[in-house]
């Protein structure tokens, strides 16, 4: 069974659209239009009905929009009379295949957009990366070639001559490492912001571009063996032309339009219907230069800059049609070709599958090796290759331009299809259960303030997402007294939302990085942190970092720099935001995920700071800091009490250590009260030396006494520190963990962060290190 692009009865007697009489006769179907809208609904619903169930066991979206394409047709529904005659007739097929087209079009387009070809030659690529990405594409090539030399020549392997085209397309499909498919994958894996996250993108980037050059190389060769000189010269001479008027025109034009968008604005609607009519051009130009038209859209992405302004609102305009709605309908329209019930010459169809599971073997070889001899342990090595040996869109894509040329018939299209989804299901579930990112920071230990020594260097990585949170953490900062005994380090990460671009990017401003995007907001925050280096200068260093990913994966940036650096405390923005009159004005839940996360995975302590600075004192403000602690017990309110005793060793922080006691103690002696005891020790032993330092204590019945005592201290002290944690059956807490709103901060930090407060108090929650064991 051939499949092929004919339209099989005359357009001029197609009726696009009812004219209203149609419903009278019962035969709706019979017009192209609601007909088409009925087919897009029954594809959209029963391919998301199967994603629905399919995502419960770990398998990617590909898999429900195939076997969406199988139930609907011959192998399944197609087997009922009439059913594919009046829903999905052969006349009515070339509305979904150009609707598909035109949208796998845009999802190349925007594909290009997305990557950064600049890493591969800025240095940016580690040499692991290279390695993987020359090799992964070049030994499959040249194992490839020879398989199609063997089949020509070698009799004895008894492959048809017809069969040569088919398996010269096999295997340049399956040598493919596309982008897009694999960044899909890595972000369904949440492990696009991980170290093997890094390395894969950047070893799919170099490898995209290599056997793309290659796959060009091979279809002009081909061409020349099939054509007149003559024609083959002029597709050449037409391929090159493209290819200099994309660097010559499209480059320059893209900057002239960042130019003219004002700082912070999206690009004007007008240049992105100017784009879209580019890509368009490009695929009728690529086209009739003789090879894929998809190199076109693809070259034209790649000539435009990624990130805001252009590359971002590029994405947010066409992402969603192009990407959500029309691309998979190109998967399901493949897949309803699909017969799993016919199938004749089966000896060609176990040919066909030993044929793409050798090129999966030497695509897996020419990536795993490689990675073991650049000493990536064994079991990244084995989820990298997984990964990067995926498939998907693009490969589904290529095989059915394959069908439409009569270069596979129906056998080798229903096998080649079934490759992917197996092949697609396969590497997903082997990456997930190779590489578990929660356990990164396994076997690391004491890192926190507790444990550090008073002449050591204290280690502190700051995020920011807005120049409020430089304002509020600064404060935080100068209170940790940096002094040359112990001087203060600081890392400062400012998160960025990652918009129109495929590749995180972390950027280190000590070595000359610029950012490619963030504006003047980014420049603003870099500069706070350089003038608060500078006025402590000798006492406190700073390194700057800006880290641009996608807000689900920004805890795997603040985590793995804080393991760089070796931080003993991360402090955290509070996702809610207040205005001078102490009335709220942000609530960023993709914040509080983040914060969330992090709290998960940290390798070290963590804060996160309730800033109310904005909200104006009645009274003026004193030189005097006034710091409080609240300790009930346990290891976080052990770490908020360290860090409140570094503070007070700076002349201007006066410290208040309010514990609160139960009524009736609890009898029972652990470990965690000995560590209490001997702290609490230490800190009123300090508070007879130091005047600034006030220890006492207050007992309590229970929560609701808890809450009034604490509900007090927000008049006196502008910073007021609490452990996150606690023990649930503590007296001190009774009742309050049942009215608690943000479990994240504790029972005694969400009421201190609660909206209704409009006092000027911040507030610091400390959870201590988690320490992990193997």
């Amino acid at each position: 069974m051939a499949v092929n692009d004919t339209c099989f009865v005359d357009p001029s007697a197609i009726n696009i659209h009812t004219n209203g009489g149609v419903w009278n006769q019962g035969n709706i179907l019979s017009s192209a239009l609601p007909r088409l809208q009925l087919q897009l609904a029954i594809i959209f619903v029963l391919t998301q009905s199967l994603h629905v169930l399919l995502m419960r066991m770990h398998l990617p979206r590909i898999c429900s929009e195939i076997l969406a394409g199988i139930i609907l047709g011959p192998t399944v529904l197609g087997n009922i009379p009439n059913f594919t005659e009046t829903l999905f007739p052969r006349e009515g097929d070339i509305y979904i295949d150009i609707l598909s087209k035109i949208g796998y079009s845009f999802f190349i387009f925007l594909s290009g957009v997305k990557m950064d070809p600049r890493l591969v030659w800025t240095g940016s690529a580690s040499l692991t990366a290279w390695s993987v990405g020359i090799l992964a594409p070049l030994i499959p090539f040249a194992g490839g070639s020879a398989i199609v030399l063997m089949c020509k020549t070698n009799a004895s392997l008894n492959v048809h001559r017809y069969h040569i085209p088919a398996v010269r397309s096999i295997i340049s499909t399956n040598i493919l490492f596309p982008f897009p498919v694999i960044a899909s994958l890595l972000i369904d894996l949440k492990i696009m912001n991980s170290e093997l996250g890094r390395l894969t993108l950047a070893s799919t980037l170099i490898s995209d571009l290599i056997s793309n050059f290659l796959a060009t190389i091979a279809s002009n060769i081909k061409m020349g063996s099939g054509w007149r000189d003559g024609i083959t010269a002029s597709s050449v001479i037409l391929l090159v032309a493209w290819c200099f008027l994309i660097v010559a025109s499209a480059e320059p034009f893209a900057h002239w339009i960042i130019k003219q968008t004002p700082e912070g604005k999206p690009v004007h609607r007008v240049y992105i219907i100017i784009i879209s009519g580019a890509v368009l051009l490009a695929v009728i130009l690529t086209d009739n230069a003789g090879v894929n038209f998809l190199y076109g859209p693809f070259l034209l992405g790649l000539a435009l800059p990624d990130g805001p302004p252009l590359g971002s609102t590029l994405v947010d305009k066409l992402e969603t049609l192009a990407c959500g709605m029309l691309t998979p309908l190109l998967v399901t329209y493949c897949s309803m070709k699909v017969n799993l019930t016919v199938l004749y010459d089966l000896e060609w169809v176990w040919r066909v599958w030993a044929l793409i599971a050798v090129c999966l073997t030497m695509k897996f070889a020419a990536i795993l090796f490689p990675a073991l001899v650049c000493k990536v342990p064994i079991k990244d090595a084995l989820a990298l290759s997984f990964v990067m040996c995926t498939q998907g869109v693009v490969q589904m894509a290529f095989y059915f331009t394959f069908a439409i040329a009569q270069i596979f018939d129906g056998e080798t299209l229903t096998t080649v299809t079934a490759s992917v989804l197996l092949i697609a299901a396969g590497t997903q579930l082997s990456a997930m259960s190779l590489y578990d990112y929660s356990r990164i920071y396994t076997g690391y230990h004491k890192r926190d303030i507790e444990h550090i020594p008073y002449n050591a260097e204290l280690r502190v990585l700051t995020c920011t997402h807005r120049l409020d949170d430089v304002l509020a953490v600064r404060r935080i900062l100068e209170s940790s007294f940096p002094n040359k005994e112990s001087p203060l380090a600081v890392y400062a990460l400012n998160l960025v939302e990652l918009v129109g671009r495929a590749s995180p990017l972390l950027i280190d401003h000590q070595l000359g990085q610029k950012a490619s995007s963030g504006g003047s907001r980014s420049q603003k925050i870099i500069e706070f942190f350089r003038s608060f280096q500078q006025q402590y200068s000798g006492l406190v260093s700073v390194q700057l970092f800006t880290a641009m990913s996608l807000p689900r994966f920004m805890h795997h940036d603040v985590c793995s720099l804080a393991f760089d650096k070796l931080a003993s405390l991360i402090i955290l923005p509070f996702h809610r935001k207040w205005n001078q009159q102490g009335k709220l004005i942000l609530d960023n839940s993709s914040l509080r995920i983040i914060n969330c996360s992090v709290y998960d995975m940290a390798p070290c302590s963590v804060g996160i700071l309730v800033d109310r600075h904005k909200i104006k004192r009645p009274s003026p403000l004193s030189l005097i800091y006034s710091v409080a602690v609240i300790f009930i017990g346990g290891a976080d309110d052990r770490e908020a009490l360290a860090y409140g005793k570094r503070m007070a060793r700076s002349p201007g922080i006066h410290l208040t250590v309010i514990r609160f006691i139960p009524w009736d103690p609890m009898s029972e002696i652990q470990w965690d009260a000995v560590l209490d005891a001997e702290l609490l020790k230490d800190t009123r032993l300090q508070g007879t030396h130091q005047d600034n330092i006030v220890y006492r204590e207050e007992k309590v019945k229970d929560g609701a006494e808890t809450a009034l005592q604490v509900h007090a201290m927000e008049e006196a002290f502008d910073l007021i520190m609490v452990g996150r944690r606690h023990r649930e059956e503590s007296p001190q807490l009774l009742g309050l963990n049942e009215w608690i709103e943000l479990p994240e901060l504790g029972p005694i930090g969400d009421m201190l962060a609660a909206s209704d407060i409009n006092r000027p108090v911040s507030v610091l929650v400390v959870q201590q290190q988690i320490v992990r064991k193997r």
